[in-house]
C-alpha cells in the first residue's frame, strides 16, 4: 500500500521568489553630472572673479542705514502691511460669503481693482498721484467748503478731520497702507478658500447650540480653516518682504535695498550693493520659512497621516496593552 503525500494549500499556492531587478535610470546620472558642473561653475566664479567683493558688500550689510532700512521699510513694512491685509483680507472674505448682495458685491469691486493693479503702480498713485488731486483730504458735509465760503464762514465749519496727504505720502504710513490694501485683495481669497474648506456641518451644529455667527465664526469656522490659510499667508508674507523694495515709489529711502544700492552707486561698485540686499533677504525670508514650517505643522494636528511621534506613543500604547 502505497501513501500518497499531498502539500499544504498555502504552499501550493504560495508564489515563488521573484527576481526582480530595479529600473534603471541612467539619465539621473546626467542630471547630477550636469548639476554638479553648474555648480562648480558658480562657486569658480565666486572665488574667481574680483568683481563680486563680497568683503565690501560684507561691509554694506553692516552700515546703519542699511541696518535701519531693513528694520523700518523692509521688516517694519512688512509687519504693518500683512496686518492690515490679514485683517482686511478676511472681513472681505466673509463679505463675499455673506447671503447680502451689496456686501458681496462691495468685496468683488475690491478684489477685482486691487487685483488688477501692479503694486508698484498702486504705490505711485498713493506717493504722487493722491496729492496731485488733493494736497488735503478732508471727512465733512459734502460741499462743506463751498457753503462755508459762501456764507462767509471758516472753511474747516463743516470739516470733521483733515490730513495733509503731501506730509502723509512720504511716510512708512503711506507704503504700508498701500501694500496692506493691495494685499487685502489676495488674503480675501486665501480666507474664503479656507472657510469654504470646513465643512457645512461645523457651522449647523453651532447654530444648533445656539452660537452667534460671529461667534461661530471666530470659535469653529476660522480655527479649522487656518489648516488651509496658513501656506499661502506664509507664501504672501515672504512675497511681501521682497515687494518692500518697490517703497521706492512713495519714494521712501528707509528701506533696504534702497540704501544697499546706494552705497554701491555712491563707491561705484554696483555689484556689491545687490549682493547685500540679497544676502539680507534670503536671511529674513528663510527665518520666515523656518516659522512657516512650524505653523503649518501646529495647525495640521490632526489631519492626515500621524507624526513620527505620535506613532511612538501609539505603538507604547499598544505594548503595554
Amino acid at each position: 500500500m502505497s501513501a500518497t503525500t499531498s502539500a499544504r494549500p498555502d504552499e501550493t499556492l504560495r508564489p515563488g521568489r521573484i527576481d526582480a531587478k530595479p529600473v534603471r535610470h541612467p539619465w539621473r546620472w546626467v542630471a547630477v553630472a550636469v548639476i554638479a558642473v553648474v555648480v562648480a561653475m558658480m562657486v569658480s566664479s565666486f572665488l574667481t572673479n574680483p568683481r563680486w567683493d563680497f568683503s565690501y558688500a560684507f561691509q554694506i550689510m553692516q552700515q546703519t542705514p542699511v541696518i535701519r532700512g531693513l528694520w523700518i521699510g523692509t521688516i517694519g513694512g512688512t509687519i504693518g502691511s500683512m496686518i492690515l491685509g490679514v485683517v482686511l483680507g478676511v472681513v472681505l472674505a466673509v463679505m463675499r460669503l455673506s447671503d447680502n448682495p451689496v456686501l458681496r458685491f462691495v468685496a468683488f469691486v475690491y478684489t477685482w481693482f486691487f487685483r488688477a493693479i501692479p503694486r508698484y503702480v498702486l504705490l505711485g498713485l498713493i506717493g504722487v498721484g493722491i496729492g496731485f488731486l488733493y494736497s488735503r483730504l478732508t471727512i465733512g458735509v459734502p460741499f462743506g467748503e463751498q457753503i462755508a465760503t459762501a456764507v462767509g464762514i471758516d472753511r474747516d465749519t463743516f470739516t470733521f478731520f483733515g490730513l495733509d496727504w503731501n506730509a502723509f505720502s512720504s511716510t512708512i504710513w503711506a507704503g504700508i497702507l498701500g501694500l496692506g490694501l493691495s494685499e487685502a485683495a489676495y488674503m480675501a481669497e486665501i480666507a474664503r478658500a479656507g472657510i469654504q474648506s470646513v465643512d457645512r456641518g461645523q457651522t449647523e451644529a453651532a447654530q444648533a447650540l445656539g452660537m452667534p455667527p460671529g461667534k461661530t465664526m471666530r470659535r469653529i469656522v476660522l480655527p479649522q480653516a487656518m489648516r488651509v490659510i496658513v501656506p499661502p499667508t506664509g507664501n504672501e508674507t515672504i512675497a511681501m518682504v521682497k515687494d518692500t523694495s518697490l517703497l521706492i515709489a512713495i519714494p521712501i529711502t528707509n528701506e533696504l535695498f534702497f540704501q544697499a544700492y546706494g552705497f554701491g552707486q555712491r563707491s561705484f561698485k554696483i555689484m556689491p550693493g545687490f549682493v547685500a540686499a540679497t544676502l539680507w533677504y534670503l536671511i529674513v525670508c528663510s527665518i520666515l520659512m523656518v516659522g512657516q514650517h512650524y505653523l503649518e505643522r501646529y495647525f495640521g494636528r490632526g489631519f492626515g497621516a500621524p507624526s513620527k511621534k505620535a506613532q511612538q506613543q501609539l505603538s507604547k500604547i499598544e505594548a503595554d496593552h
